[in-house]
């Protein structure tokens, strides 16, 4: 199937390239984002692969769907491949009443996800950040650099799927005391000592919070001012999911005013227009994540957590399969369809 790829990069070109040897679909890669302003470029695409940053609202879609005249529906697009698991940047309703099917990723690689939230929690800890930075100064002071032992220490995960099982599980090898919340248990969590508890509780009682759950519209700033007030004062907040959990405002405050001790996220509510490019010649106009850069006990990555060789292999491997079984009209099991 010819397939138009936007928002891509040299290494999404490489890994599905490389994959598609083995299905054959005729592959067109663009770099811009999908947009309303872009949406012509996909003109003659039946299918079009989009990620994370894409707007497929209702606008893009009306754009590029088939289109209807007496003769019957005219050549468009009638399949979006998400390569990637969220798909709150799809308007799903619109997508349905326009024939247009949407298949995801749901699972690439959850040990990428949950190795780098774990990642983020040792550079927060231990300050690896600031002795990097130090030592190459050739500053061997240790004064600023003080951590604590994660043994010991009582970790809450906020949605235990598979990046948060596996989360659970890294951190249940440290020697932590594991907190859960979620609206459906994961019974491979309880077999190895996990507790479910409601939100708040767990809140109160972790010594870090770590977000595992998709930005739904009952997840948008599940963390906001109001839920803040619940942590252990100065606990670590960590965010490895979709930037739209946090309200970045609220958690701001709570920095300042020591409600959160350390902040480490890969993601951001408003990162469509910083990340994945090289704004490092640029005077970013965003004041609110300027000011979150501005933070010592605060840890920014560029949505990287998924970023591994076994991750982009098996993204562009589901992809390619899922577009091959729509192509076939075989029934796709990770097609997402309205509820």
């Amino acid at each position: 199937m010819r397939t138009a790829f936007f928002n891509t990069k040299r290494y999404d070109e490489r890994s599905f390239t490389e994959v598609n040897a083995a299905y054959g679909h005729k592959l067109t890669f663009f770099e811009p984002r999908l947009t309303p302003d872009t949406a012509s470029l996909a003109s003659g695409f039946p299918a079009v692969c989009v990620f994370i940053n894409d707007e497929v609202g209702e606008e893009t879609l009306r754009a590029i769907a088939p289109a209807l005249t007496g003769q019957g529906a005219t050549a468009g697009t009638q399949l979006i491949a998400l390569r990637c698991a969220g798909y709150n940047n799809v308007n799903l309703k619109i997508a349905q009443e326009l024939g247009i099917k949407v298949v995801r990723v749901p699972a690439y690689s959850p040990y990428a996800v949950a190795e780098h939230a774990v990642g983020l929690i040792m550079a927060l800890n231990r300050k690896l950040y600031r002795a990097y930075n130090r030592v190459r100064d050739d500053n061997f002071a240790l004064d600023g650099l003080l951590g604590f032992d994660l043994h010991g220490k009582t970790v809450g995960v906020v949605g235990t799927g598979k990046i948060g099982q596996c989360f659970a599980q890294i951190m249940n090898g440290f020697g932590c005391k594991i907190l859960a919340y979620d609206v459906r248990q994961n019974s491979a969590c309880i077999a190895m000592g996990v507790t479910y508890v409601e939100l708040p509780v767990l809140l109160k009682q972790s010594d870090i919070v770590s977000l595992h759950c998709p930005l739904l519209p009952s997840t948008h700033h599940i963390i906001n001012a109001e839920s803040l007030q619940q942590f252990k004062p100065g606990a670590m907040l960590i965010n490895t999911s979709r930037g739209g959990l946090i309200d970045t405002l609220a958690v701001i405050q709570a920095i300042k005013s020591g409600q959160i001790g350390y902040f480490g996220i890969d993601v951001y509510e408003r990162e469509g227009n910083l990340f994945f490019e090289d704004l490092s010649d640029t005077v970013i106009q965003d004041d609110t994540f300027q000011l979150l850069q501005s933070f010592p006990n605060v840890v920014i990555t560029a949505h990287q957590a998924f970023f591994t060789k076994e991750a982009l292999h098996n993204i562009a491997k589901t992809t390619l399969s899922n577009i091959s079984d729509v192509e076939a009209g075989r029934d796709c099991l990770n097609e997402v369809k309205v509820v």
